[in-house]
């Protein structure tokens, strides 16, 4: 029969083999998250736009040192990045989302092996489930901004330092791949790097006996050897514009760390963390104790040492926002992987007559209820929202509606088992119902757009066929004024595909060529022209006639 046929044997022995490795499941529960869409995208301003638009600079002038015409803030390793996937791929959001796409991809990978190293193998499973439903990490996964490639770059620095103590023989290797690592981290976010290099020094200085990382020379060459990127651009942008170059560099740290943005307290990542990485953040505190209480890491000072010494940084560094937290989150994971664990544990023993009339069984209980008033709540504001809500919130219902039956999953689980006696409603079960839960929220929100079309209004402006046709069949000049500074011309810009001249006055243009114009509703222009169409303040004209002053 075909079915025993020697070949097809052994490729069901082979697909066996291949799904009893953590890699295929982790990939399958990640990749849904990151290509689920509405089948729009628009890129957030200000900071993606500013990433693919300047990599879309370079890309099409063929500069890939500064084709902005001013000494630069920030190392270019990131536009290198989009800009290389815009050759492969062309010019398009999607194409510079890719590279974070696949950095979030390859750090799960890499943050498991760390996991493995500072707990066990099946906690470290766990916590790469946990991180990948951390909203905020998602997220950053799918946008075109250099943190999680940076992320990935620490973690394989960190994985080479644990590497290199548990194996001694091979430290000048692991050494050397730790201070590359760092090195690139610096191409990728400049000085920024060093917060995370700082956040180790408590491992590096307090362990140093037994490790002695430190006196390893490998691991300054490796540093020096991935620094050559970044000390060559800085070379090719010193020859044009000298010591304002490294200037640039060092003056944005110095803004950034001057003065608060947005009112953002010294509190900021407090509520930030428990807010953006619901509710894992609770579950690691939990964690927390149970590491301290029991010694379950031989690493606390990397398990422990490093989050704190970096919310730390972070917490007294001036300017601060959530996506500079990242570096928490895969620690939240591990610690919130342990105190599940802990409560897994509780709720299986929980069924066993001895242990009924402890109180600590009721925690499991608790919290399975607790999450099903959630869902409750968040289906019935959710029909509410849908019912009397304003049309464009309908989508945050839809959410919430699915998000709150996602979460009866937990509740019923324990239902299901204690007052059911559904044996086989194991703890299992149970963390699944949790998991399970977040990551259907997840889910919706990106088939809903809402993870990846973050400016639908100006979607829907530019992709009107009268507009649409325009923009793909002329080049559009740019008569910059007093206005140009703002998140909407930088979408403007970024989405306008053939780019004309840019001018100060519209008495520049040609009869009959196209421009962008920023327009207030107060301003009047001397020169007749057609409008095309209208977003906020900014307008897509046609020049009817040449200036008066000109004939």
């Amino acid at each position: 029969m075909f079915f025993k046929s020697p070949l097809i044997i052994l490729i069901i022995q082979l697909i066996r083999l291949f799904w009893q490795l953590p890699y295929p499941k982790l990939l399958i529960w990640l990749l849904p998250l990151l290509l689920f869409t509405s089948g729009e995208t628009s890129l957030m301003a200000h900071d993606e736009t500013l990433y693919a638009l300047r990599a879309r600079q370079m890309f099409e002038t063929g500069d890939w040192v500064s084709p902005w015409g001013n000494p630069h803030h920030k190392t270019p390793g990131f536009y290198w990045l989009i800009a290389i996937f815009y050759q492969l791929f062309g010019v398009s959001d999607t194409t510079a989302r890719i590279p974070a796409m696949i950095a979030g991809i390859l750090s799960i990978f890499v943050i498991y092996k760390v996991g493995k190293i500072l707990l066990s193998q099946e906690l470290a499973f766990l916590g790469i489930m946990i991180l990948n439903v951390a909203f905020l990490w998602l997220q950053y996964c799918r946008l075109a901004t250099p943190d999680v490639p940076t992320i990935l770059l620490v973690f394989m620095g960190i994985f080479s330092l644990l590497k290199s103590d548990i194996d001694p023989r091979k430290r000048y290797f692991y050494g050397f791949i730790t201070g590359l690592s760092f090195g690139l981290g610096f191409l990728m976010r400049s000085l920024m790097i060093f917060l995370p290099m700082i956040a180790l020094l408590p491992y590096l200085i307090i362990d140093h006996r037994r490790h002695r990382h430190l006196t390893n020379p490998m691991l300054y060459l490796g540093f020096l050897v991935g620094l050559i990127p970044s000390l060559i651009w800085l070379y090719f942008s010193w020859l044009r514009y000298g010591s304002d170059s490294i200037g640039a560099l060092l003056g944005f740290v110095i803004e950034l760390g001057s003065h608060e943005q947005h009112k953002n307290g010294i509190f900021f990542y407090v509520w930030n963390l428990a807010l953006k990485s619901f509710p894992w953040l609770f579950f690691s505190l939990l964690g927390l104790a149970l590491v301290i209480r029991r010694s379950i890491s031989k690493y606390p000072l990397i398990l422990i040492g490093f989050p704190v010494v970096l919310f730390t940084e972070l917490s007294i560094f001036s300017t601060r926002f959530s996506h500079y937290s990242l570096g928490i989150y895969p620690f939240i994971a591990f610690l919130a992987a342990v105190g599940l664990d802990w409560l897994g544990k509780i709720y299986q023993k929980g069924f066993d007559d001895q242990y009924s009339s402890h109180k600590i069984v009721y925690l499991p209980r608790n919290i399975s209820y607790a999450w099903g008033i959630l869902g409750v709540i968040l289906v019935l504001a959710g029909t509410g929202i849908l019912i009397w809500g304003e049309v464009d919130i309908h989508k945050y219902a839809i959410l919430g509606i699915y998000s709150g039956f996602g979460s009866l999953i937990v509740p019923l689980i324990w239902i299901g088992n204690f007052h059911y006696h559904h044996k086989f409603l194991t703890s299992r079960y149970w963390l699944g119902g949790l998991l399970i839960s977040c990551w259907l929220s997840l889910a919706t929100a990106g088939n809903l757009g809402l993870l990846g079309d973050f400016n639908p209004n100006f979607r829907v402006f530019y992709q009107q066929e009268s507009i649409n046709k325009i923009l793909h069949n002329h080049p559009i000049n740019f008569v910059k004024g007093t206005g140009f500074n703002d998140k909407e011309s930088l979408l403007i810009y970024f989405y306008t595909p053939q780019h004309g001249k840019s001018v100060d006055s519209i008495s520049q243009l040609p009869i009959f060529s196209y421009a962008w114009i920023y327009q207030p509703s107060f301003v009047k222009l001397p020169i007749p022209y057609r409008i095309i169409g209208s977003f906020k303040d900014y307008q897509l004209i046609q020049i009817l006639s040449a200036n008066n002053s000109d004939k």
